[in-house]
């Protein structure tokens, strides 16, 4: 996502007017007809950014926009979290919990066949979850780590019991590595699910295409007989694409054209705020982040106002260096934001025995769209401040792989989270294998664990601000902004919406959407 592009005809203002309400603006300017019934029928084409060639379909591994939206064609997650944010049934149909909320028993949608016919039962669920459990490598592995027991106490029922208690437990169970698969499933190149889709042609990095499921349990969705999905990971190619008609959806549409493509025929914006930011990751492990000093210098070294109005177009909001969003229940609105001070740059840095510092910066395009442009931005403003910033361009295919977590200074991003619990555990605890930043403060863990047993909301408020502070202070992630997501879809498509959670409607428009006539 990079920065804006000027234009004749609509000024920021009137885009952002435009834009806002419902989040959706074509060539009139006009919203989306609402409460129109689904109609069955047509191809539906998405060209999404954030696919490689070493994709697949296991849940455990899931990192990025494509095998995350190709996953939810083909399984149903545990939990969905809806367009307001709110928890909703989807393989759970409904729950309840004991005083304590330590126990808590899930009762499992009945009716409900996988694509090769057989009945989805509770030893499904809970072998699904206990992927992420124990010595597994999931992603996820630190969201369920506090469930000490998982018991089938029925066919279509399950009791867990957590090591203390947890109010936001069915949130946590929204996460979207958590999807169901068969008892003993491991072809993850050959998915079996519940979805709404059934994959027939995948090509890794490349292409897919999947076909309807027939006996769907949802009604009023998997409208369309099929979905292409084209990997497209340049920005320019991807628009083209949406623009030629070659696809009908795009996701992580530029911000540099995006009142231009706004005014485009047949286009409709779709701006979605919530929880994605950006981060430049620093490796606690690695020199020279093992000194905190380093970590600030780079803190102070970055111009955020500008960033967030050359990169995203004000499309977003300031970071703070801490991962929790302005709509956070729990955002710590006393912690000062952190603003570019080259002074206290240049101190942290002689802090550290860096006079001068210099550092590599990893970029690629694969970490969000004008992540290399943000880079150049930022490389200004360190220069500023006396630091050094060597920008290394990386090819998008494999930086997941091979980039990220791998060396001591890249770009990444992170979607949002329906609770500030699951963000700040899955990102941030000293366990997750999504530590990305490998940062390890026995604090912080030791305020989280204990927060997450709170039923009491202004004590957890209080621990909550304090785990943000520790991020904001100690951590080696440097956030400077907070970005809506903004997808571009044909005006022939209904149905589409703004979500909290994630770009394309949740990672699930394909499921949700059908054409006009």
């Amino acid at each position: 996502m990079t920065k804006p592009h000027g234009q004749r005809g609509i000024d920021r203002r009137g885009l952002l007017s435009a834009m806002a309400g419902l989040g959706l603006v074509g060539v009139t300017g006009l919203p989306l007809r609402a409460q129109e019934a689904p109609r069955r029928g047509g191809v539906l084409k998405m060209g999404i950014s954030g696919g490689s060639t070493t994709d697949d379909f296991d849940p455990r591994k899931l990192a990025d926009w494509v095998p995350v939206n190709q996953a939810y064609m083909v399984m149903n997650g545990l939990v969905e979290i809806d367009s307001d944010n709110l928890a909703q049934p989807e393989l759970f149909e409904s729950w309840e919990t004991a005083p304590g909320a330590m126990v808590w028993t899930f009762n499992i949608r009945q009716g409900v066949t996988f694509h090769n016919g057989k009945p989805l039962t509770a030893d499904d669920v809970i072998y699904s979850l206990n992927l992420h459990r124990g010595d597994s490598s999931s992603a996820a592995r630190s969201v369920v780590a506090p469930i000490t027991e998982i018991t089938k106490t029925g066919e279509h029922q399950v009791q867990i019991t957590l090591d203390s208690g947890n109010a936001d437990l069915p949130y946590v169970l929204s996460d979207y590595h958590l999807l169901v698969v068969p008892q003993g499933f491991d072809d993850w190149s050959n998915p079996i699910g519940t979805g709404p889709f059934i994959p027939e042609r995948i090509q890794p990095g490349v292409r897919g295409r999947f076909v309807r499921n027939e006996s769907y349990w949802k009604p009023g969705c998997a409208n369309v007989d099929a979905v292409e999905v084209v990997v497209i990971n340049d920005v320019t190619a991807r628009t083209n694409a949406l623009l030629s008609g070659q696809v009908q959806a795009i996701n992580a549409v530029d911000f540099k054209t995006v009142r231009l493509l706004a005014r485009a025929p047949r286009v409709n914006i779709l701006r979605s705020a919530g929880g994605q930011h950006f981060t430049f990751l620093m490796d606690c492990t690695k020199a020279p982040f093992t000194d905190v000093n380093a970590r600030l210098a780079i803190k102070y070294a970055v111009d955020r106002e500008q960033l967030l109005n050359t990169a995203l177009a004000g499309l977003g909001q300031l970071g703070n260096d801490h991962p929790v969003p302005q709509t956070d229940r729990f955002f710590n609105s006393e912690l000062p934001q952190r603003s570019y001070d080259p002074d206290k740059a240049k101190f942290h840095a002689r802090q550290a025995g860096l006079d001068p510092m210099a550092v590599t910066l990893s970029a690629s395009e694969a970490a969000f769209s004008g992540a290399v442009d943000a880079a150049a931005v930022f490389r200004t403003a360190a220069s500023g401040a006396g630091i050094d910033v060597s920008i290394k361009r990386e090819p998008a295919d494999g930086y997941w792989s091979d980039v990220w977590m791998q060396v001591p200074f890249c770009m990444s991003y992170w979607g949002g989270r329906p609770t500030a619990d699951q963000m700040l555990t899955i990102a941030y605890e000293s366990t997750s294998s999504y530590n990305d930043t490998r940062w390890a403060n026995p604090r912080f863990d030791s305020l989280l664990r204990e927060a997450r047993a709170l039923l009491d909301e202004e004590k957890r408020r209080e621990i909550y601000w304090e785990c943000q502070a520790l991020i904001h202070e100690d951590g080696g992630a440097m956030i400077p902004m907070f970005g809506d997501y903004l997808d571009a879809v044909s005006t022939d498509l209904r149905g589409t919406k703004p979500h909290a959670m994630f770009n394309l409607m949740g990672a699930r428009m394909a499921e949700k959407v059908w054409f006009d006539a």
